[in-house]
């Protein structure tokens, strides 16, 4: 299917809209964002359809690690680990600095904990908490999982569970039309893979379609340090959103904010978890040396791994590390596809990067220098050690990539889309990709899991103020 070419069309005599049929609630994007609203509408006993340009439901989700956060859950407190909406909402704004939505914060901070509880009550969604480490940025252990880990997984039990309750999800579908009268939708248009064109009225419409990491125009306007960067994102991701937003008049807000990523390994195109930083692991640029602190955060280390030699770099650790890193599927399959290299001793490493022996050696050194004389601080970047890494080692070559963008349509707490002047549209909800997220302006507001909180918080808030609407 081509890509979108995404229209505001206004009712009248002279562009008559005229629908096909009637749908209570449209929801653009079968995701996360979409396919969670969809089952939580089901919930309140409100008939919706998802409208999926794809084949089959895939977005970035299923691109992504399927690590969500969010405080307060039953799972979180079945553990006993002491969480709070306060302390993720500090957690949140330390992260960007101050300068995301405080309404935002505070509502998705709010709503994460509900939406993770609904399915797994009303859908059986088996959580399980990371609690091996803590992901940059987090107070506590809140990031939740499906036990098998991947993104793909979690794309696949929303599906199963939209199927099993049939709920339409309509594929193949591209909406690249939303019909408004007087300041309300009243409708959608969908083109077929044909070339047909469908109309659809409904009362209410939730954009949960993407963001805009796989257009390079709006990439280059927004986010020209990335212009050049490998995009692992879906390609789907073209922006529709925004042009929608710029054709109803509708504030757009943090669309310098995106989440890089700084391990994705290269030729071989597939990420290397972050995990290994957060236990020991290092990157070194192709002189050998050390050029960041990596325990600050995957997304901003994006940028810092573009700005070396060649754009790339190495992430080394050795056999404890290496056997931490097995627990997750997508650094077991990095293995298979021999992205993951071994290597006897400091020599054999150093020839591997390209780099002397010497400057390996120095670095690898300068380790144990810091935990025996500054209590593991490294004075030069701010990173504390808390052990040595020692042979054999592992290296895996990666570059700096741009995984989704955290800009979009600006929207209230209610999630519902905002206009210039700030008056709510009525009907009109982003949630996900779509919508302003919690990141703020820029690459280092990225929290972990960032992403995938926008998606299930605003897909549950936005099902909710529907409801709410009809009360």
């Amino acid at each position: 299917m081509s890509l979108n070419n995404p229209r505001v069309c206004i009712n009248s005599p002279a562009n008559k809209f005229v629908p096909s049929l009637h749908i209570e609630v449209a929801i653009v994007g079968a995701g996360a964002s979409g396919l969670s609203c969809a089952l939580h509408l089901q919930d309140r006993g409100i008939e919706c359809a998802v409208f999926e340009r794809d084949d089959t439901p895939c977005g970035s989700t299923a691109l992504s690690s399927g690590f969500i956060p969010a405080p307060c859950t039953r799972t979180q407190t079945s553990l006993n680990i002491k969480d709070s909406v306060e302390l993720f909402v500090s957690d949140l704004r330390s992260k960007s600095k101050g300068e995301g939505s405080a309404l935002l914060e505070q509502a998705y901070a709010s709503a994460i904990g509900p939406a993770l509880d609904a399915l797994e009550v009303s859908h059986g969604f088996d959580w399980e908490i990371l609690d091996e480490f803590l992901y940059p940025g987090h107070s506590v252990h809140r990031m939740h999982a499906l036990p098998a880990r991947t993104g793909q997984a979690l794309m696949a039990r929303l599906m199963s569970r939209a199927q099993a309750l049939g709920i339409p999800v309509l594929t193949r579908s591209l909406v690249n039309e939303i019909w408004m009268q007087d300041n309300k939708v009243i409708g959608v248009g969908i083109t077929r893979v044909d070339g047909s064109v469908e109309r659809y009225s409904c009362d209410a419409l939730v954009l949960c379609c993407n963001g805009y990491g796989g257009n390079p125009d709006l990439i280059g306007q927004y986010i020209p340090e990335m212009k050049d960067a490998v995009f692992a994102g879906h390609i789907g991701n073209d922006g529709s959103a925004i042009l929608w937003g710029e054709g109803l008049g509708a504030e757009l807000a943090d669309l310098g904010g995106y989440q890089g990523h700084g391990s994705w390994a290269v030729p071989h195109g597939i990420l290397i978890t972050w995990a290994l930083m957060m236990q020991g692991a290092i990157q070194v640029n192709s002189l050998g040396k050390r050029f960041h602190n990596e325990t600050t955060g995957y997304s901003e280390a994006a940028v810092e791994v573009l700005k070396q030699p060649g754009a790339v770099a190495w992430c080394i650790f050795d056999e404890e590390i290496f056997q931490k890193g097995c627990a997750f599927p997508d650094f077991q399959a990095a293995t298979q596809l021999a992205a993951v290299r071994r290597f006897a001793d400091a020599a054999s490493l150093s020839d591997y990067i390209g780099c002397t022996q010497e400057s390996i050696g120095d670095t690898l050194a300068q380790i144990q220098t810091d935990l025996k004389t500054n209590d593991g601080l490294d004075a030069h970047t701010g990173r504390t050690f808390n052990k040595a890494i020692s042979a054999p080692y592992y290296a895996v070559k990666v570059t700096g990539a741009l995984f989704h963008t955290q800009g979009g349509l600006s929207v209230n707490d209610q999630a519902r889309v905002l206009m210039k002047n700030g008056h709510a549209l009525e009907n009109l909800f982003a949630a996900g990709g779509a919508a302003r997220g919690v990141s703020g302006n820029a690459v280092w507001g990225y929290l972990s899991g960032n992403g995938l909180l926008s998606a299930f918080a605003g897909a549950y808030i936005a099902a909710c103020s529907i409801k709410a609407s009809r009360n």
